[in-house]
């Protein structure tokens, strides 16, 4: 396997500060968007209802007592099959106590439907809120489509509005993971990255 070449401590000291420059950069970059995201319009949104393990829930009931809420809309290939990608985004999410403490509510929804998805939570062991959007346009008025989307809301009341929303690699922010592996010399693996030559990589979720 190829590996990165040895130098003196000082060149790699000098390397990694060089490389500290464009990280802050970034850092500026991250924090500029954010300061943007947080002055975005939002959109009144809803009502929808969707199917849960034990009855029917609102998006208004998602909220519970908190403010914001996060929802997650995970793909629906099939009766047969669970998109590894989405599956591997539900792996990642913990802490929703501490969210919980900071006014925000999570959840996952899917146009599967609620016995395709309890039987996925059983399989995978997650405990997270996840609910049925099927026979709803939940997933189409939130731009997901087919597809995945992160979404957040607010509340005013039990007035709900749209505040963002982000997919495809945005969804990156989300994943543990994946920003571990971006710290470490063979990244993901995965044969969309720019590594260098005889870094091992394979086709993303192969």
């Amino acid at each position: 396997m190829a590996t990165p070449p040895v130098v003196s401590a000082d060149e790699w000291r000098q390397a990694r500060e060089e490389l500290l420059i464009a990280e802050k950069a970034a850092t500026r970059a991250q924090d500029a968007l954010a300061a943007r995201r947080r002055r975005l319009p939002m959109v009144a949104f809803g009502p929808y209802t969707f199917t849960g393990t034990s009855g029917d829930v609102t998006l208004r009931d998602l909220f519970g007592d908190d403010d914001q809420l996060v929802v997650y809309q995970f793909m629906d290939l099939g009766p047969d099959a669970l998109c590894p990608g989405c599956t591997h985004v539900t792996d990642n999410v913990t802490a929703l106590d501490v969210l919980a403490d900071r006014g925000i509510s999570w959840a996952t929804v899917s146009n599967m439907p609620i016995e395709q998805i309890d039987r996925a939570k059983a399989e995978h062991g997650w405990t997270l809120p996840f609910h049925s959007s099927r026979g709803t346009s939940f997933a189409d008025d939130c731009g997901a489509g087919e597809g995945f989307m992160h979404s957040a809301f607010l509340r005013d009341g039990d007035d709900v509005y749209r505040t963002y929303s982000t997919g495809s690699r945005g969804v990156d922010r989300l994943l543990f993971v994946n920003n571990i592996q971006d710290l470490t010399v063979y990244g993901r693996q995965e044969d969309w990255e720019d590594s260098p030559e005889g870094w091992p990589q394979h086709p993303t979720y192969g």
